[in-house]
């Protein structure tokens, strides 16, 4: 189980769900100014501090950020439902947290300038990229919740959950890099609830990725975390999640 997709499609700016949500003549203005860039496992694509200069829209990749700590754990995963590089258009200038790839793929990219341009002429951009932010935000605080009060098997079960919904349409499995950079736990640790998981008939493990093949089985562990997340996104952006 070595490949990520068994059904490659040919790259489109609408594969990523916020430009696929997109009206013609926003669409028409912006997708023109976008670069297809392909992202590899473990790049990094920007560390805390560095100062944002363009932004991604991820399509198939999918990208971890990282609070830069002594065991690097992290607290998002952003994929072909949104975009890295709020601070482009929210005035921060520089990134705050470090961003990895862990899941290979593609990505659009745009210059910021470009992207503040649209952002400031208060089209649908500008409300999509609003409310994302403000699901986003609720994905942090319900991560911190999750992380307090829930077991760890049931924190990878979201992870994997998280995961699934932002994997392209055709790919069968996610990388074990994603897992493992997003769970943040240590190697033994990780082993044994990946073994426990194949072993209850949920997820198949390969060399490079795991294949979940139950999804209502990893669901009815899944704590309420992964829910309450998934609801805001499609409540704020209703185009980003599968159904």
């Amino acid at each position: 189980m070595a490949m990520y997709s068994s059904r490659p499609v040919d790259p489109h700016p609408t594969q990523n769900r916020l430009l696929a949500a997109l009206p013609e003549s926003e669409a028409g203005r912006l997708f023109p100014q976008l670069d297809l860039v392909t992202l590899n496992p473990g790049e990094h694509l920007h560390e805390s501090g560095d100062r944002m200069i363009r932004a991604y829209f991820p399509t198939t990749a999918i990208v971890s950020l990282r609070c830069v700590t002594e065991n690097g754990g992290s607290a998002e995963m952003i994929g072909n439902e949104g975009l890295l590089g709020i601070v482009l258009f929210m005035g921060g200038a520089r990134a705050s947290n470090q961003a990895v790839v862990h899941h290979p793929g593609q990505a659009y990219l745009l210059n910021g300038p470009l992207l503040k341009d649209e952002f400031d002429r208060s089209g649908v951009l500008r409300s999509l990229l609003l409310r994302y932010v403000q699901a986003r935000l609720t994905g942090l605080m319900q991560t911190v919740v999750c992380v307090q009060h829930h077991s760890v098997n049931q924190q990878i079960c979201r992870w994997l959950l998280m995961g699934l919904d932002r994997l392209a349409a055709g790919d069968e499995c996610m990388s074990i890099r994603l897992i493992e950079g997003m769970a943040a736990l240590p190697p033994a640790v990780m082993t044994r609830m990946v073994y426990e998981l194949q072993r209850a008939g949920l997820i198949r493990r390969g060399s490079e990725c795991i294949a979940v093949v139950d999804r209502p089985g990893l669901e009815a562990r899944v704590c309420e975390c992964y829910e309450v997340i998934r609801k805001e996104f499609r409540r704020l952006v209703p185009f980003t999640f599968r159904p």
